[in-house]
């Protein structure tokens, strides 16, 4: 499973319809506060360009799926009630562009609400908490990091285990907040917990007011509700369309209700914006924002094989600049421990422990048995 991504937003806002059309779950859809009292979980997909093409091989995927060339990777989301620090690497957050929903998430006039203000909250929430929980034993830590050897990222880390971040996050947070407590918090949040703006409801004519300066944002226009019926229509033999996808075409004899509905989407939504955003959304949080790339261990660098003849079996997401042996580690602790090196597949060459991945490779990791 890939990394996991927390989907938050007020009532009202399309949260939990934008959670349902990214995972095609069934959750509880309504407009009044709380309706998502503990977290869902689903799985949904980002796509990447399948080697299998390239090679004209037919693969198998272990961990994925693959279409025409096109493999699917699993990304875990979580449909999040609340804040629920620590549990996620990225967050999408879901406003309404319309202006259509009020501070405490209540239905209100349309256009009347300005949604940069809900886009505001979540940063300053977080903000806040992490500055509360990093306060109790600041004066404690710069105290021991001062007084000690050890290097402040690393004493962070053992202190901040817990929210899930990395040293090497600590570490950017250091040189852009230093140790004031405020700063260094609010750095941390930013690199640690980035944040995609969901920018709902962008197909109603109130929203075309607030949508050129959410862009200034990087706020993705979206229509939850629109892909979640395309989902639905596809799901159920109606139509074929791929998620994220300009177009769908008609697999079955549509009645009435059912082809005015589906038309107004393809004339209103997709024609209008090129897509519904919300896998935009979740592409964007993997590969821009969490800059993950996708590589190939084999254990057979000519067949491209694992030791049971699966072709181009496993896919990794990994952070850009992991190394081969960090790889090796990931498939395996003991592969890790045992690393000799590795063979890039494309080249056949054999490429060394700190050798920085690139997005598609395929590799042979060499190990002591």
């Amino acid at each position: 499973m890939g990394k996991l991504i927390g989907i938050v937003g007020k009532p009202n806002s399309g949260k939990s319809t934008f959670f349902s059309a990214a995972t095609l779950a069934t959750v509880q859809i309504a407009n009044y506060p709380f309706t998502t009292i503990h977290p869902n979980r689903g799985v949904g997909y980002v796509k990447v360009s399948c080697p299998c093409k390239e090679f004209n091989l037919t693969c198998n995927p272990q961990n994925a799926i693959c279409k025409n060339g096109i493999r699917l990777l699993p990304i875990e989301l979580l449909d999040v009630a609340g804040l629920v620090p620590g549990a996620h690497d990225a967050l999408i957050n879901v406003i309404d562009a319309s202006g259509s929903t009020d501070a405490e998430g209540q239905p209100c006039e349309p256009g009347s609400r300005d949604p940069k203000e809900d886009m505001k909250f979540l940063k300053e929430e977080l903000n806040l908490w992490f500055t509360a929980l990093l306060k109790k034993d600041w004066e404690k830590t710069t105290k021991e990091i001062s007084q000690s050897k050890k290097d402040a990222a690393k004493v962070l880390h053992e202190k901040l285990g817990g929210l899930g971040v990395s040293e090497k996050q600590i570490a950017a947070a250091l040189k852009e907040g230093g140790l004031r407590v405020e700063d260094f918090s609010r750095a941390l949040r930013k690199i640690a917990k980035p944040i995609i703006i969901a920018a709902n409801k962008s197909d109603l004519p109130e929203a075309q007011k607030f949508m050129p300066e959410l862009a200034k944002f990087g706020a993705i226009p979206t229509a939850a509700d629109s892909e979640l019926a395309l989902r639905r229509a596809a799901e159920h033999g109606l139509i074929n369309y791929e998620p994220g996808s300009t177009e769908f075409s008609e697999e079955q004899q549509l009645n009435p209700e059912q082809k005015k509905a589906l038309e107004f989407i393809r004339e209103n939504i997709l024609k209008k914006f090129g897509n519904t955003g919300v896998q935009q959304c979740i592409d964007k949080a993997v590969f821009e924002v969490l800059n993950l790339i996708a590589v190939y261990p084999v254990e057979d660098e000519n067949k491209l094989t694992d030791k049971n003849g699966n072709v181009l079996p496993h896919t990794y997401l990994v952070p850009k600049g992991t190394t081969a042996r960090e790889l090796a580690y990931k498939v395996h602790t003991q592969i890790g421990e045992n690393f000799i090196a590795a063979v890039d597949c494309h080249t056949k060459k054999r490429v060394s422990a700190d050798y920085e991945l690139k997005n598609g490779d395929i590799i042979k990791i060499m190990a002591k048995h």
